[in-house]
């Protein structure tokens, strides 16, 4: 089931990203991380985002601000759904982890950057990562959810 949702995340990489500048924010990783999160755990969720992240990354598909957009939003959703609320409404938490907690990271690793690339203004922020990371972030996990509820209808994976 990794292998399956790593290469779902993948193939589909090229085909849904959302072009704004300085990241790719793509829909599918974030789906792919509240199934992940539900169905099989924080870590295998989050191997699953270091995976697609990686490959993503090395196609050039997907930029580094995958990273921590990714897999701190698929370690939420796992980590909730097993020792918190064991629902498949864990996977609505996905943006807590992507848009707050990896916004927070991405702009501790990357701002310095971002002023040194001569950047100016708020370019590093966690504001402004947080707008690039929300608009895949609150849909994927919205459609994640919604195959969650599908797959528990049509009985291909009970509670």
């Amino acid at each position: 089931m990794t292998a399956i949702l790593a290469a779902v995340a993948i193939a589909l990489s090229p085909l849904v990203t959302i072009p704004l500048p300085l990241a790719s924010p793509f829909p599918i990783q974030h789906m792919v991380n509240a199934i992940a999160g539900v169905l099989l755990g924080p870590w295998y969720a989050v191997l699953i985002a270091v995976i697609a992240g990686t490959v993503r990354y090395m196609l050039g598909t997907g930029t580094i601000h995958a990273f921590p957009g990714g897999i701190f939003g698929a370690l939420v959703v796992g980590l909730v759904h097993r020792y918190v609320w064991k629902r498949d409404y864990a996977a609505l938490l996905e943006p807590i982890g992507t848009v707050i907690i990896g916004a927070l990271a991405s702009a501790y690793i990357f701002g310095p950057y971002a002023v040194q690339a001569g950047l100016r203004g708020r370019a590093g922020t966690f504001e402004a990562f947080a707008l690039l990371f929300a608009p895949s972030s609150i849909p994927g996990s919205i459609l994640g959810f919604a195959i969650l509820k599908a797959l528990r209808r049509t009985r291909l994976w009970p509670e």
